[in-house]
């Protein structure tokens, strides 16, 4: 959790020369994951960022993340990854299982091809005080109401700021996204998501996130700090016990019994949400871009949502830093973006389906299916492609 005045500035170092030259400006409307992550990128970059939050407060719910090699190598590049690892665990494997706890599927980490899992608010205060650090203005209580392709970004009130580049990260559910006439389509799938932070207990694993499935329902382990225990659940979205808050503990030790220590130690603290998808017709229009979930929204079914932002984002700031003509740039940065981001969608929505549409009478057979498919040279690379990947900036 964190919090900054109404507007913040500590503006220090060089920025970077524009085309006219004036210093290059950007004005990023939503400081969730993808919009800090930009506004410390372009920043240390050189830029002058102004980073606008409509609440009034800074603040990040405080349940777990997935951070792959690629999102480590971004904080890397960003230098927040040692403040935002601090408490994480080091994941050794992930692996799915049965309802019963047999193993289907396992994927082994390895020094060069990590996962670890901090508190999702360390990694969000890691970004806030990078942005801080490279001199960020950011302005809460700032309700951003239109985005123009001239470079424009209009304020609640009618303030206008105009820049040389306008990012929108505000969301899944972005109107802003619609002003550039951006959505391809949303589906809000057939799962609700519940997410909370438990105790953990001596006994727990450290280093190994289980994913337990049984029919449609899903269970998710994760060993986050040496205190606590992330825990993401889904079910079918039209089971109301399933979406029920607080959990119903009865509900998921009927279901996962194996699990019935972690569920007896859920949190009352819970979130829940329903899992959606969005693709967008483009990314970009004149001079205003969208990133992160309001570009590409998934469910967290692989764990890369973030990790994709983070690829796309430094991708961005690289193009745009050597960009004559921005518009131009934004098209050619989405032209070689895009394939990546819909790979990492597709597996996701793909990852989804399996679980949540396959036949309840079939469930062995899918049990078999994922044994066998996880061992392929196929299945490797295409869970992984998006996790792998090398940032833009990142020096080998």
């Amino acid at each position: 959790m964190a919090f900054l005045p109404h507007s913040f500035a500590a503006r220090r170092g060089a920025t970077k020369a524009g085309f006219d030259g004036m210093t290059k400006s950007v004005e990023i409307a939503g400081a969730g994951l993808a919009g800090l992550c930009a506004a410390a990128r372009f920043s240390q970059l050189g830029w002058k960022v102004t980073l606008h939050e409509r609440a009034k407060d800074l603040r990040m719910f405080g349940a777990g993340i997935w951070l792959w090699e690629s999102g480590l190598k971004t904080l890397q590049v960003l230098g927040a990854y040692e403040q935002a690892v601090a408490h994480a665990r080091n994941i050794r494997e992930w692996r799915i299982t049965d309802g019963n706890g047999n193993i289907l599927m396992t994927r082994p980490m390895t020094e060069t091809d990590r996962m670890l899992l901090p508190p999702r608010a360390d990694l969000y205060q890691s970004l806030i005080d990078r942005c801080v650090a490279n001199g960020v203005e950011i302005i809460t209580s700032s309700v951003v109401t239109e985005v123009r392709p001239d470079g424009t970004l209009v304020q609640e009130g009618g303030r206008q700021r105009k820049a040389d580049l306008v990012i929108v990260a505000n969301g899944a559910y972005s109107i802003l996204r619609e002003q550039i006439l951006g959505t391809a389509w949303i589906d809000f799938g057939i799962e609700a998501g519940i997410r909370m932070m438990i105790d953990r207990q001596e006994t727990d694993p450290t280093d190994i996130i289980t994913e337990y499935w049984k029919d449609s329902w899903r269970l998710l382990y994760n060993p986050c700090t040496q205190d606590e225990t992330y825990i993401f659940l889904s079910a079918p979205v039209n089971d109301e016990r399933a979406r029920k808050m607080p959990v119903d503990r009865e509900l998921w030790t009927e279901k996962f019994p194996v699990a019935a220590d972690l569920i007896g130690r859920f949190a009352e603290a819970s979130r829940w949400d329903r899992l959606v998808n969005v693709r967008c017709r483009r990314w970009s229009h004149g001079k205003v871009v969208v990133v992160g979930d309001a570009a590409h929204a998934m469910p967290p079914n692989l764990g890369q949502a973030a990790n994709t932002a983070f690829n796309n984002v430094m991708a961005l700031a690289m193009a745009m830093d050597k960009a004559g003509d921005i518009p131009s740039a934004l098209v050619a940065w989405e032209a070689q973006q895009r394939p990546l981001t819909n790979h990492v969608q597709w597996w996701s929505y793909l990852y989804g389906f399996v679980i949540g549409k396959w036949p309840a009478n079939l469930e062995s057979l899918r049990s078999d299916a994922l044994r066998f498919v996880s061992k392929t040279q196929w299945f490797d690379e295409g869970i992984n492609r998006g996790a792998r990947h090398v940032p833009a900036g990142y020096e080998r």
